[in-house]
């Protein structure tokens, strides 16, 4: 049998002591004593004497009595030693008012700082130096044209076919655009060339100047522009393309070079005159510059590198046609005055977008229809059958014939059937007859008279189309000549106009007796005559020929490894893609990227605001409903309601960080995917950023305020060990958020989930279900609470060294607060493991948000 004073513990009871309460109940009579003697100012040897106990301890131990080696105080706490004075709590009304008044100015000059940061305007200047011109020079030095090859790119995802044996090549110095009608394989056919990650199997061989690259090196000289403008909002022109030449430009570089290529790079796409205005967008304070400006600020950003190639998809997307054009433009001129390769996706462009154009690659689903010179484009699908009618926009054309090429074969032999209507060779005839059934005059251009009998509206508009789609869609293997003047002779002379637009414009056609045409295949499609036309065709030999030749030049030029492939991918000479360069590290990375996040926080400060001024209205609201505890049960009671509330508002004011990064995760995806930085460097900028303003300082203003207030104990121990418990919960809540933000893609599945991990470890904190009353088998989520080890430890900070009196029939009952604790099922002993483990919670779920991150935050299209 052991005998010694049980660490923090005033009372008896433990698993492995003996119960004596029966023995104390029955059998102890007194009287008894208590004696200590100290030796040379060492531990006391104490004795506990009682004729019934001593029997006891003489006959299971042998020693005349209890004996004991205490410490004064480690047995008895100073209010059960008999003659103590509870002392009269006050409150300190002077402190309280410093503590709110100090809090309200912190706010306040956070609301000055944040409004003199954003009404700040940065006039950037460049100053010209020789060192600058130096290195500018040795830059663009190390940049080597290069032109890009491909044979035989397939695709399949799932089973299915999505491109298949698509072959050409890119010059610089050239734009070539990439046409088709929706979901013709474009976008999917230019990630390819890019090197984006797909999530299917991608077959096939790209070169550039004629050798096979590592990815690495590949993305070293390409720049990517998405079709989506992903921008921090908050953020000017400016600072948007000098952080992607900070971050992805040479790190010998100095900062003056690199500001100076960011101005440059501004005037050669006519931005520098808005460098300062903000990126702006339909959510935020306001639209900022506009959509053909973003897209141009997009560019830029991928341009401030000097790539040797520029991938862009659908730049002219979602723009009017006149910042189409001068986005084009803008391409047309980089390409020609740099030496640039050029390669886009566009739907549609204008007649004098399409006058731009060097190169062609024209797709119908996903198989290869025209890859070659544009300049040779027209007369090409003049020479197989598809003419494209004078006057017309002849990319309009392209995209629409594509779009029917699924359809059969079939050749206009000189008369088309229309509604038992025998129509000849002429064209002429198809528009009277449409003419006629539509049953409107067109005045001296008309061809008929209306019909006596006109059909409904809807067949008629139906028949219209097909009869315009026939005649311009279908291949045509008769002569017909249109060379006189149409005024000159009559419908058998095969002399007309073409109304085909609302515009009344007359759109003269011109038929070359076309009797070399390529015979069509037996049975099939449109589509799968012209893929057959064009592979047979002197373009894609032509094509295949220079391709090859590109190959076989550069094995001969650097050796038999040109082309060869070793464990982590195709092998690389710098002849190829120019020399490569090192760029900022881990420590710039992280440098520059706090700096933008700061900016986005500062200037854009409500959520920030927010905080704090809850924080500080809610302290002050609960100090003064629970303004100066009482030491009874009532106000043992208020103190748990304080500390669960304290908690659930902390707790569920962490949603917040469900945002951290789905605000910017497609922005994270792409300038990943671009190689801007590490993911580590991002994701350190923006938790240090979020936990600092928003997990840290609120919990601050608010303890500072309601610890005087109510009147808990008034110990600078205890308020720190208070303060830290505050601090350590909310860090641990905010990763729990944190790490299903990064999970879920979608906000609203994160919000449920977030509010549901929430209530569930509120449930078992221990306010709502007794610990004792908890079902064994759900003990296990109490362990996983956060809650639990919050509100354990703040309470048991506050209580265990109370004696709670309760006033009862005239008498005092006094009850230690460890026994109230006790009975609730707390550990008194658990502070600092409730305190560690709180640490534990945060530190685990900043790892596992960050994993997560890492691993699954990966671009897939």
């Amino acid at each position: 049998m052991e005998r010694f004073c049980i660490t923090e513990r005033m009372l008896c009871g433990k698993d492995g002591s003996i119960d004596l309460s029966d023995f104390l109940d029955q059998a102890i009579r007194g009287p008894g004593g208590f004696q200590c003697t100290q030796k040379n100012g060492g531990a006391h040897d104490c004795a506990f004497k009682e004729p019934e106990m001593d029997k006891l301890i003489r006959s299971l131990i042998g020693d005349s009595s209890i004996l004991l080696d205490c410490q004064a105080g480690e047995c008895l706490h100073e209010t059960q030693v008999p003659g103590y004075t509870r002392p009269v709590k006050q409150i300190n009304t002077p402190l309280i008012a410093g503590v709110i008044a100090i809090c309200a100015l912190f706010v306040v000059a956070i609301i000055i700082i944040t409004w003199i940061l954003s009404r700040r305007k940065l006039r950037y200047g460049a100053i010209r130096l020789e060192d600058s011109d130096d290195e500018t020079t040795k830059l663009m030095a190390e940049h080597k044209p290069a032109t890009l090859y491909f044979e035989n790119i397939s695709y399949q995802m799932n089973g299915k076919s999505i491109l298949s044996g698509i072959q050409g090549l890119c010059h610089p110095g050239e734009v070539t655009a990439i046409m088709g009608a929706s979901g013709a394989g474009k976008t999917t056919f230019l990630d390819i060339l890019a090197r984006k990650n797909k999530r299917g199997l991608v077959e096939g061989d790209v070169y550039i100047n004629g050798e096979k690259v590592g990815s690495s090196e590949y993305k070293n000289v390409i720049g990517f522009v998405d079709q989506e403008d992903t921008m921090l909002p908050t953020l000017t022109v400016h600072e948007t393309i000098l952080n992607s030449a900070l971050l992805r430009l040479p790190r010998d570089m100095s900062r003056t070079v690199k500001e100076q290529r960011v101005f440059d790079v501004e005037k050669e796409l006519g931005i520098y005159h808005i460098r300062d205005s903000l990126i702006g967008s339909e959510e935020g304070k306001g639209r900022g510059i506009s959509g053909g400006e973003k897209r141009r600020v997009g560019i830029a950003c991928e341009l401030v590198t000097s790539p040797s190639i520029l991938f862009l998809d659908e730049p002219t997307s979602g723009l009017d046609s006149f910042n189409a054009y001068n986005v084009i433009e803008c391409l047309v001129t980089l390409a020609k005055s740099y030496q640039r390769t050029v390669v886009f996706t566009i739907h549609q462009p204008r007649s004098n977008i399409v006058a731009l154009f060097d190169r062609l690659i024209l797709l119908a689903r996903g198989k290869t229809v025209f890859s070659g010179p544009f300049a040779q484009c027209q007369s090409y699908f003049d020479s197989i059958g598809y003419e494209c009618p004078q006057g017309f926009n002849i990319a309009d054309y392209l995209v629409d014939l594509t779009m029917h090429a699924g359809r059969r074969v079939s050749i206009d032999d000189g008369t088309v059937a229309i509604d038992t209507v025998s129509v000849g060779p002429s064209s002429t005839k198809a528009v009277k007859s449409i003419a006629s059934i539509s049953g409107n005059s067109t005045g001296e251009d008309s061809f008929a008279e209306p019909s006596a009998s006109p059909r409904p509206r809807n067949f008629r508009r139906d028949s219209i189309r097909q009869r315009q789609e026939r005649q311009l869609f279908t291949r045509r293997k008769q002569t017909i000549d249109t060379a006189a003047s149409s005024d000159a002779g009559g419908d058998e002379a095969g002399n007309y106009k073409l109304q085909l637009n609302p515009t009344n414009a007359l759109l003269s056609q011109t038929r070359d007796d076309l009797h070399d045409l390529p015979p069509a295949a037996v049975s099939g499609s449109d589509l799968d005559l012209m893929t057959r036309a064009f592979s047979q065709s002197q373009i894609a030999q032509t094509t295949h020929q220079e391709i090859r030749q590109a190959v076989i030049g550069a094995v001969q030029a650097n050796g038999s490894n040109a082309n060869s492939h070793s464990e982590d991918g195709p092998s690389t000479t710098l002849s190829a893609v120019g020399r490569g360069y090192a760029r900022v590290g881990y420590l710039g990375q992280f440098t520059i990227l706090s700096q933008r996040t700061w900016k986005n926080l500062y200037r854009d400060p409500m959520l920030m605001l927010t905080h704090y001024a809850i924080a500080i209205i809610l302290a002050v609201f609960s100090g003064y409903l629970f303004y100066g505890l009482t030491d009874d049960i009532p106000g043992f009671q208020n103190r748990l309601g304080l500390f669960f509330f304290l908690l659930a508002l902390f707790g569920f004011s962490t949603l917040t960080s469900l945002n951290v990064f789905s605000a910017e995760r497609l922005l994270f995806l792409r300038e990943r995917a671009n190689g801007y930085y590490s993911p580590i460097t991002y994701f350190t900028a923006k938790v240090l950023f979020d936990i600092i303003p928003l997990r840290i300082v609120p919990p601050i203003l608010m303890g500072s305020i309601i610890y005087p207030m109510t009147g808990l104990v008034p110990d600078s121990s205890h308020f720190f060990r208070f303060m830290l418990v505050l601090v350590l919960f909310n860090l641990a809540a905010a990763a729990i958020c944190l790490f299903v933000g990064i999970l879920c893609k979608n906000g609203s599945v994160a919000n449920l989930i977030g509010s549901l991990i929430m209530l569930f470890s509120l449930l078992f904190a221990g306010f709502l279900l007794n610990h004792d009353a908890t079902p064994p088998g759900a003990l296990w989520l109490q362990s996983v609470s956060i809650f639990h080890y919050g509100f354990e430890s703040l309470i048991v900070n506050e209580v265990i060294e109370l004696t709670l009196v309760d006033k009862k029939y005239g008498l005092d009952i006094t009850v230690p607060g460890a026994a109230i604790l006790s009975s609730f099922g707390f550990d008194n002993g658990a502070l600092w493991s409730d305190i560690r483990n709180l640490g534990i919670f945060a530190i685990t779920f900043i790892i596992l948000a960050y994993a997560a991150m890492h691993f699954l935050l990966v671009e897939k299209r």
